[in-house]
């Protein structure tokens, strides 16, 4: 098989990472080079990977045997296992290069980074060789053509030292396209992933729906960091884009003062729903529930039921269970009649009323009750979802498995992901070694 004599950024991207056994390790999220001072290439000092535990590490060049347009694989040897940090002479390439804003040299001509390859050299190092860039236009017009893209040798492009890249504004549309093909809990450690200023472009070029489920996955301090960076009215949308529980959990952070600000600058029906949560604690069943679980009166068919449930927008926990209720169906609903587990309703003939499919017999959960009280009832009913209602029989809302394990694991947990610290030293080198690989 022929090498490798050239690899785009953007391909590395997702890609699977194996072990020399075929054992699965992680996916490629970016590549970290370090800048120079002369007009040379960037040399590749390592790779970002994430692991299966959500944990990004730092993986040498020298560590991969071999780059296929379909997975990357590592030399038999250990990899540290201490979460990836950017250090002052480094830049991730996907993470800060795309997007970029540049000059070719030697003219004031401006153009935008869209991609980036690197190349081995003769000594087994890799450099940043090429620079994919389109030519920026001031000018705008209907049907006006994008420019094409170059392929172009790092040293015709300038305005990319490490100065630049943290004085510039830069946009971030080619990320963006990354985060296309991710999950918004990977989106989430990618964004924390990135340096402060960056960080901010993502945001400001990501959609209030999108940067919702975002700002959802990401750790308290960094939630509140990014709500107090946007202006307060998108902030404001951002909070109604939010599931209500999640954004009553962010807004109970928060000072008195900025908590009222928000909820008045929130549509009173998005706003709402939120201020009943607020009024519970947070390690209580009222304070767990979303108010948006599917709910449907006992006339309703299970045809109707399924349409429901089928919504690719709703939580696959929420999508378990369908509530049975007398109207009004918003919560506070009106008399609770029972729930119907979504595997009956797959029993069930389409034109059948869920009133005769309906589990009366599964206990509710009041809102007060604590979070080792729910626990349990979920353990003892073998549960995703649970109702939480008042003493007048009125559904106040649904409390789902994820946000009970949110609340059960450490603090923490997002910032160190799934990783289990007992068995950290299990594949760690020492620092000598990654100092060594990394200068």
């Amino acid at each position: 098989m022929a090498p490798v004599n050239r690899v785009f950024a953007a391909q590395l991207a997702g890609l699977p990472v194996f072990g020399p056994d075929g054992e699965s390790i992680g996916k490629v999220r970016d590549l970290v080079a370090g800048l120079r001072l002369d007009q040379q290439p960037p040399r590749i000092l390592g790779i970002v990977v994430e692991l299966t535990t959500r944990r990004r590490v730092f993986v040498p060049m020298l560590r991969v045997t071999s780059i296929e347009p379909t997975a990357i694989t590592l030399a038999t040897g250990s990899v540290n296992m201490r979460r990836f940090h950017q250090r002052p002479n480094e830049v991730l390439v996907v993470g800060q290069l795309f997007d970029a804003y540049a000059t070719l040299a030697g003219s004031e001509t401006r153009v935008t980074v869209v991609d980036a390859a690197m190349e081995p050299t003769r000594t087994r190092d890799w450099v940043l060789a090429k620079l994919a860039i389109r030519e920026r236009s001031s000018r705008l017009g209907l049907g006006r053509r994008r420019a094409p893209m170059q392929v172009l040798p790092w040293s015709e492009v300038s305005g990319l030292g490490l100065t630049d890249l943290t004085g510039q504004t830069q946009g971030a549309a080619q990320l963006l396209m990354l985060f296309d093909t991710m999950r918004p809990a990977d989106v989430a450690a990618t964004v924390r992933d990135l340096p402060l200023k960056r960080r901010h472009e993502v945001a400001d070029a990501m959609d209030d729906e999108h940067l919702a489920d975002v700002i959802e996955e990401l750790p308290e301090d960094d939630q509140k960091e990014l709500l107090g960076y946007l202006a307060e009215e998108r902030a404001a949308d951002i909070l109604e884009a939010m599931s209500p529980d999640d954004a009553a959990d962010l807004l109970a952070e928060l000072a008195p003062a900025e908590q009222s600000r928000f909820l008045e600058l929130m549509e009173p029906q998005e706003s709402a729903p939120v201020k009943r949560l607020l009024e519970y604690s947070s390690d209580t069943a009222g304070g767990l529930m979303t108010p948006e679980p599917v709910v449907l009166t006992p006339d309703a068919t299970v045809a109707e039921a399924l349409a429901h449930i089928r919504n690719a927008d709703l939580p696959v926990a929420l999508a378990s269970m369908v509530f049975v209720c007398r109207p009004p169906t918003e919560t506070p609903t009106g008399r609770f009649v029972g729930v119907v587990h979504f595997q009956r309703l797959l029993r069930e003939p389409p034109a059948e009323m869920v009133a005769s499919t309906v589990d009366t017999q599964l206990p509710a959960l009041r809102p007060n009750a604590t979070l080792s009280e729910v626990t349990r009832y979920f353990a003892a009913y073998n549960l995703t979802c649970g109702p939480v209602v008042d003493a007048e029989d009125h559904l106040l809302g649904a409390v789902t498995v994820d946000d009970v394990l949110d609340h059960l694991l450490p603090e923490d947990w997002r910032e160190t992901g799934l990783h289990d610290s007992t068995g950290e030293t299990t594949e760690e080198t020492t620092a000598e070694t990654e100092e060594a690989e990394r200068a």
